[in-house]
């Protein structure tokens, strides 16, 4: 991965940033739906449309990078509970208390725009609660640090310093990216 940090001029900045609110449309409608019952093929199917109607093309979808035994087959990663990245989309049904990420990536004119959200089905427990709460600070933390002259490790240490405060831990070899013209970028 180049980590030069490349100039973007306006027009690309704007292309990333439609790419990007297609993004946060999908999440939402995806968001709207995930329900007890409903299966996560669905909320691919779903998001399939909705990246569609936006005028992009999901970035996920026959994404193969040199390591993966086979390119991914959904537009969506829907990582379930105990699944922590990269779940997915089966004919597996939500069910009322399941912690579901939902990761969505399209592509604008050639620019990518990547994002996720993490949903409770049903009524969260303390313990989702708790999480939630540890992650929004740690999130805050991290944007705090990605000041100019700050490198990806800042960042990373900010929001990992945050997690262990309250007693979570990353999973290693998992972390951010930028995005551009690749789905995986410096940042």
């Amino acid at each position: 991965m180049d980590l030069a940090l490349p100039t973007r001029t306006p027009t690309e900045l704007d292309s990333m940033r439609a790419a990007g609110r297609v993004v946060a449309a999908t999440l939402a409608a995806v968001r709207a739906v995930a329900a007890p019952g409903v299966r996560l093929r669905d909320l691919d199917e779903l998001a399939r449309t909705c990246i569609a109607e936006g005028g992009a093309t999901p970035s996920f979808l026959g994404y193969r990078p040199t390591w993966a035994p086979r390119a991914y087959d959904g537009v969506l990663c829907l990582s379930p509970n105990e699944t922590v990245v990269h779940g997915r989309p089966s004919g597996r049904r939500l069910a009322d208390g399941d912690l579901l990420s939902i990761d969505c990536g399209a592509i604008v004119d050639g620019w990518h725009g990547d994002g996720a959200v993490t949903v409770h089905i049903g009524a969260p427990t303390d313990g989702d609660e708790r999480l939630r709460a540890a992650t929004e600070a740690a999130l805050a933390a991290g944007i705090a640090a990605a000041v100019p002259g700050a490198t990806l490790r800042d960042v990373a240490v900010a929001i990992d310093a945050v997690a262990r405060k309250h007693g979570y831990e990353h999973v290693p070899d998992h972390g951010g990216h930028g995005i551009g013209r690749q789905m995986h970028e410096g940042p």
